[in-house]
């Protein structure tokens, strides 16, 4: 029996997957311990590196509970999420390369405090009671070719006025509901403006933020997910144009195309006027 070096050991592992039935599963994992042993073999990582980290994953898994999914936040911190969504976006634009269409919607990271089951509402609900400056979001959907889409389903959420989620506050849903468009793919609610705020801290994610020397800060942002039959499922934000952290993100998930102006209104409320351009579904 031959004794394994140093550089053998991903190779050893990856050999031992040859009855694996399932190609795709196979890639990953094969990528995944060719990619970790390297970067171990890069960093020279000491035993006590190692159960550092160990014990990290699994204060991260502690955290978690039907309302705290620390490993979303982990992934958002590092960049994880914000690249999966891009990379499933050019995956999707691929699809729409030879269309004369309008290009769809960026989309962005869900982040750890979406909640099913929000409330259905009527269009023109007002869902932000007095839990922050009241807005009126407004605007339609449609798909790349510019067809209105009648019935899409739109869940938002967000923040109150000092940055804090109803998940964080209690066990009640507040700030988020379920529309839908009407038959000319429009909507409209009310709801409030959001802050910028932290993501929670008080966990291991923070702790590492500390220890990166990061700020944990998100942007202001009011949550959305689009879903309608026959096209891609859509999740963004909408983010205030001029909120502070919109250059350093603490999860990376601002773009450009998703700044959105509120506007002030005469009555000390503001209007916030942003169309959505859902991607059919390649066939």
């Amino acid at each position: 029996m031959a004794q394994l070096e140093v550089s053998d050991f991903a190779q050893a592992v990856i050999d031992r997957m040859t009855e694996c039935r399932d190609p795709r599963f196979k890639q990953i994992m094969s990528a995944l311990v060719k990619h970790a042993h390297a970067f171990m073999r890069e960093v020279d990582l000491t035993p006590e590196e190692w159960m550092t980290g160990i014990e990290f994953l699994t204060a991260t898994g502690q955290k978690c509970d039907g309302k705290r999914q620390e490993f979303i936040l982990l992934s958002d911190t590092l960049g994880l999420s914000m690249l999966v969504v891009a990379l499933a976006q050019a995956r999707g634009a691929k699809g729409i390369a030879d269309q004369p269409a309008e290009r769809p919607t960026e989309a962005t990271v869900q982040g750890p405090f979406f909640w099913p089951g929000a409330p259905k509402h009527e269009l023109g609900a007002d869902i932000g009671g007095n839990l922050g400056e009241p807005t009126l979001y407004h605007g339609r959907v449609t798909d790349t070719w510019g067809k209105p889409i009648a019935n899409c389903q739109l869940d938002v959420w967000s923040g109150d006025e000092d940055g804090l989620y109803d998940m964080q506050k209690g066990d009640s849903m507040s700030l988020r509901a379920q529309f839908r468009t009407d038959k000319d793919g429009n909507y409209r609610f009310w709801s409030i403006r959001p802050t910028y705020y932290p993501v929670p801290t008080d966990g291991p994610v923070g702790r590492m933020l500390d220890k990166m020397g990061r700020h944990p800060n998100r942007p202001g942002h009011m949550h959305m997910m689009l879903e309608a039959p026959g096209h891609e499922r859509l999740v963004t934000h909408l983010f205030v144009k001029d909120s502070p952290y919109l250059d350093s993100d603490a999860v990376f998930g601002v773009r450009q195309s998703l700044v959105a102006d509120w506007k002030p209104q005469p009555d000390g409320s503001y209007l916030v006027e942003y169309d959505f351009v859902l991607n059919p579904i390649s066939k």
